[in-house]
């Protein structure tokens, strides 16, 4: 198979890239909130981006930072993403995007920087654009500032239990609990409360001006299976059309069959299918 060579972009290329992503608003999400931030200069970003393709065409493209995200990228563009990063340790604590081009990477890289805590290869990537039919729960609130300290534990087990290592191991949470208060802060964090303690947490993890991508959606175990979820899903969908973005988007494991029925009864539909590799 021919490739071309794949280079570092640099902010000279950047209405390049901002158009390869608007081709895949839901699944490019994360790297165009990035790139939005703060531009494609390395040092800003804290991250490199690499592309594929001529300079007169840009094809595809692949965000190398604390996660590896792969973007429009076609099986030629994954065989020379992998050739340039086969010869890099693995910096990266996932590998995350369209599941054609994760698990195409991951059958190169896996020799060179395996074996991977898990790899989850089928996640449907939903989205909706419409105001949920079901009422919004009422309850369900942005979290304010002075509510990090109850927001946090709760962040803290849903991590755990979705990522299975607690973010607290590390640096003792510090970072972690810095990503909450910002999303907190920036109005992006909700949650429903009882007696002070968080039964629903959901956060906009992602904001791009094409959609507002859901994660962290969590349900405390002992409320589990008494339906408050959908509604608590409906009121978060409500906010994020209303106030933040003109779609929401997320992704969910396909395993996860109670957490697929609470978003589809929310409006929610497939826009297609990622997958990620766990380090």
């Amino acid at each position: 198979m021919l490739t071309v060579p794949v280079r570092q972009l640099g902010e000279s290329e950047r209405r390049a890239v901002e158009r390869l992503l608007d081709l895949d608003p839901y699944a490019g999400a994360q790297v165009a909130e990035r790139v939005a931030a703060r531009g494609l200069a390395w040092w800003r970003a804290e991250a490199r981006i690499l592309g594929y393709g001529s300079r007169r065409h840009l094809e595809s493209i692949c965000w190398l930072g604390g996660n590896l995200t792969p973007v429009l990228a076609s099986e030629s563009a994954v065989t020379a993403f992998a050739d340039q990063l086969s010869a890099e340790e693995r910096l990266c604590s996932s590998i995350v995007g369209r599941a054609d081009a994760v698990l195409g990477l991951w059958d190169r890289l896996s020799a060179h920087w395996g074996p991977a805590r898990d790899v989850r290869p089928n996640q449907p990537l939903l989205a909706t654009d419409a105001l949920p039919a079901v009422a919004p729960d009422p309850h369900v609130r942005r979290v304010r500032g002075s509510e990090v300290d109850l927001l946090f534990p709760a962040a803290v087990a849903m991590y755990t239990e979705e990522v299975g290592v607690s973010p607290l191991a590390e640096d003792g949470g510090r970072g972690y609990r810095r990503r909450v208060t910002e999303l907190v802060r920036a109005g992006r964090a909700y949650a429903r409360f009882v007696d002070g303690r968080v039964v629903f947490k959901a956060e906009l993890a992602v904001v791009t001006r094409r959609t507002a991508q859901v994660q962290g959606v969590w349900v405390a175990p002992e409320w589990r299976g008494r339906g408050i979820a959908t509604a608590a899903m409906a009121a978060v969908v409500h906010d994020a059309l209303e106030r933040v973005a003109p779609s929401v988007s997320l992704y969910v494991n396909d395993f996860n069959l109670p957490a697929r029925r609470v978003y589809e009864r929310c409006g929610f539909r497939p826009v297609g299918t990622l997958a990620t590799v766990l380090f």
